[in-house]
């Protein structure tokens, strides 16, 4: 209504994600000139940085008319798309299911694919469900067959004796976080000695998509240290990376052993006594990936590795810093498992002070080397 009073016939939009979609469908219906313009297209001038000057920007570019609008279907034809979309955005998640449902299959060494063609056909749903109810006898799962099916009873049967284990079926969310308990529970069992109280919680808040079990209190059974102390490790990540990596670090003779398996160690690539490239290796690492998660979240925060990776991402850039706090986050859980190292967080202000004493320490030696000595500003020596 205001921009009928204003005299407004024509508007212009910049594509932001989906933003755009219900001020456009609306400014439509309402019977304005609506173009949807791309990004790309409109800020080759240097200075337009703000929303407000890109709006003027965008304003007096369409009052010329060198603006293109991108295509945009009319309101019929994009609830058809909406649809069309949504449709293959299901066929792909059934396609992503299907594969799950064959590597279980193929994990219990069930030769079901050999003797049936299509898995989401009738017989194979059929023994699909009711091996996910309980039933494990092949003769009474080669009786689903259906009657349109090629294989016959036996051979299915023949197929259908596999090697069962209760991990390779889990029907749904809560019955595996009932079976990650009684697993964690099971290492419980396995452990020996006095172990300490379990400290207290660092952070009280319940994590989203947590299981609904006390898992910092399982793995404190386990392990006898608290993994969620290091700052960047809450109860599902330590869940997580000790799943990936296990209770028994031997395998590593070191943390340094412990971050190259992980990718996070410079990769030195030294040809002729000269260093070519000291670049991390890729890694496909699910353990990896969770702690440059950790580092990303621990960032922000007001510790000794968030003032660090906050140092290191203002000399080197961020990608860098993720690297090197991941690693020494890796460094901290690998000593806390493999030493019962208690960590104890020293904070930003002190992990600042320590590093601006060894920056003057290294100053004040090259001085010294180049027959100088350093001295404090008169306004430095009058604050301190």
């Amino acid at each position: 209504d205001w921009f009928r009073s204003c005299g407004v016939t024509s508007v212009a939009m910049e594509s932001t994600g989906v933003y755009w979609i219900p001020a456009f469908e609306i400014l439509e219906q309402h019977g304005f000139d609506v173009i949807l313009v791309n990004a790309r297209y409109a800020k080759n001038v240097p200075g337009r940085k703000t929303d407000v000057s890109d709006a003027g920007w965008l304003r007096q570019l369409h009052s010329y008319g060198l603006l293109r609008g991108s295509f945009r279907p009319a309101a019929e034809i994009a609830t058809l798309r909406a649809y069309m979309r949504q449709r293959e955005r299901l066929i792909e998640y059934a396609a992503a299911h299907i594969q799950h449902m064959q590597k279980a299959l193929m994990e219990m060494n069930l030769q079901l694919h050999h003797v049936v063609s299509d898995i989401t056909g009738a017989t194979r749903m059929r023994i699909i469900r009711a091996i996910v109810s309980g039933e494990r006898d092949p003769d009474v799962l080669a009786s689903f067959r259906d009657v349109r099916c090629h294989a016959s009873v036996e051979t299915i049967r023949a197929a259908l004796v596999g090697n069962d284990r209760d991990e390779h079926v889990q029907a749904k969310m809560a019955d595996c976080d009932r079976r990650l308990e009684a697993a964690v529970a099971v290492l419980t069992v396995k452990t020996h000695g006095v172990v300490a109280p379990l400290p207290k919680a660092r952070v009280k808040r319940k994590q989203v998509n947590a299981p609904s079990f006390d898992i910092r209190a399982a793995l404190h059974g386990v392990l006898g240290v608290d993994l969620t102390q290091i700052h960047g490790l809450g109860p599902s990540l330590a869940l997580k990376l000790v799943a990936e990596c296990g209770t028994d670090l031997n395998a590593w003779p070191s943390a340094k052993h412990f971050t190259s398996w992980l990718c996070l160690a410079p990769g030195n690539k030294i040809s002729g006594g000269k260093l070519l490239s000291s670049r991390t290796r890729r890694s496909s690492s699910r353990a990896a990936a969770l702690l440059r998660l950790a580092a990303v979240t621990i960032g922000r925060s007001d510790t000794a590795l968030g003032a660090f990776y906050r140092r290191l991402s203002s000399r080197v850039g961020k990608q860098k810093a993720v690297t090197a706090t991941a690693r020494k986050i890796a460094v901290l859980f690998y000593n806390t498992l493999r030493f019962g190292m208690t960590y104890h967080d020293p904070g930003a202000a002190a992990y600042d002070a320590r590093h601006r004493s060894r920056v003057l320490a290294n100053l004040q030696r090259r001085a010294r080397s180049l027959g100088y000595a350093l001295a404090p500003a008169p306004e430095a020596a009058d604050v301190s």
